[in-house]
């Protein structure tokens, strides 16, 4: 019961994080532009396309319509939110990187506790978890 109170509780704040991240790159496009710049990064073409992945990220976790494809959504998540920390601390930004590494926690509690909570099982979660 526990374990199923920490894979919804961890993927709606995940959630969270990424849809409020996705407002504020909508809300405050020039500062994300800058920020990203400020990295290095192209803003003028990742700014979008984040965005885009910001929303359907959480939509497809969620929703697990397609357990191959949800699976795809949180590596994908998992490697946007390494790379994110890692380009803050390699431009010597440390506070940036810790909106990336509570996602990291929250990315591993909602993986690793999935298929308690969901009907669908992944075959990629870690078996200590899985519905047998």
């Amino acid at each position: 019961m526990i374990t199923t109170y920490i894979y919804w509780i961890s993927t709606a704040l995940l959630s969270l994080l990424y849809v409020s991240s996705a407002f504020l790159y909508l809300s405050k496009a020039s500062f994300v532009r800058n920020a990203q710049a400020e990295l290095g990064f192209s803003a003028g073409f990742l700014v979008p396309f984040m965005m885009l992945i910001k929303l359907l990220a959480p939509v497809v976790i969620l929703s697990r319509f397609n357990v191959a494809l949800s699976d795809l959504a949180y590596a994908g998540t998992l490697y946007h939110l390494v790379l994110s920390g890692l380009a803050h601390l390699g431009v010597g930004k440390p506070k940036g990187a810790i909106p990336a590494f509570m996602g990291l926690a929250l990315l591993a509690a909602s993986f690793a506790t999935q298929n308690v909570a969901r009907e669908m099982p992944s075959p990629y979660a870690p078996a200590a978890y899985a519905n047998n």
